[in-house]
């Protein structure tokens, strides 16, 4: 009787010490797989330059046994939408001034995690060489996006042809914002960014401003091909979002110490050769 007693008790507390090691394992895979295991992250990510760029990362994380996959998107509302719904880990395509717009428009619990390069964008033009030389009540094509329409309206007011209301910083104007414009240039934002780059190159207006990366995916250099282009100042530098509350999570950690590292700042350099800008 005693030796059944025994047997029973000792399969009871094997029982229990499975228990307890299948719920470590669970925690563990919560927390991106059990020690020494390889992790894992999904990025939504522009296709150029956000993505091209994260594969670089991924090389390197892939050699520490972190795994970057890179979901790529090509329109600037779904990503913020993907990694609200947690089916991504973080993103990569947008700067502070849209993120924040789509927190409050939106309600998303976001935020950043660090800055990585500045897409400078740009002025195009199929028939005229600078700002000064369009024509007066000439139709301006920009973007939908509302959260950039003090960055298009800096093109003009840095060249002395619009005037917005006084004490408003640049960044935070919209065209409410204009009080003198004695070219009576139309700025039309109906177009979503990503059909810019076709708009003009069928040349359906006398200028367009297009987002860097969409140029840069269409083959176009914002340096050599625009009429004029943002410098290095410009207070929009792209960044990884990611979710509030995992700031400090350890694999979005070493993704964003990494893509703010000296060996991606040498590739964005040498890859791009000036048209992207690393963010200091």
């Amino acid at each position: 009787m005693k030796k059944l007693f025994s047997f029973v008790t000792l399969f009871a507390l094997v029982l229990v010490l499975a228990a307890c090691g299948n719920e470590s394992e669970s925690s563990d895979s919560a927390e991106g797989g059990a020690e020494g295991e390889p992790a894992e992250i999904t990025v939504a990510a522009s296709p150029a330059p956000h993505a091209e760029i994260l594969e670089k990362a991924a090389e390197i994380l892939a050699e520490e046994d972190l795994t970057v996959n890179v979901e790529i998107v090509n329109d600037y509302t779904t990503p913020n939408r993907l990694l609200s719904d947690e089916e991504v880990d973080a993103n990569f395509f947008q700067h502070t001034p849209y993120l924040d717009g789509e927190v409050e428009s939106h309600g998303y619990d976001l935020t950043s995690i660090g800055n990585v390069h500045i897409e400078p964008m740009a002025v195009y033009s199929n028939d005229y060489e600078s700002l000064e030389d369009i024509p007066d009540g000439s139709t301006i094509l920009v973007s939908n996006n509302p959260a950039e329409e003090g960055r298009f309206l800096s093109f003009f007011v840095n060249a002395g042809l619009v005037e917005i209301e006084e004490g408003i910083d640049i960044q935070d104007a919209t065209f409410d914002d204009i009080t003198e414009n004695p070219h009576n240039f139309e700025f039309d934002n109906n177009t979503a960014p990503e059909l810019l780059v076709s708009m003009y190159e069928n040349n359906e207006a006398p200028a367009v401003i297009i987002n860097a990366n969409f140029a840069i995916d269409a083959g176009l250099n914002p340096v050599e091909d625009s009429i004029v282009v943002e410098d290095g100042e410009s207070p929009y530098a792209n960044l990884i979002a990611v979710r509030s509350g995992d700031e400090e999570r350890p694999e979005l950690q070493r993704l964003i110490e990494v893509l703010q590292s000296e060996e991606i700042t040498q590739f964005i350099e040498e890859e791009y050769g000036g048209t992207i800008i690393p963010a200091e």
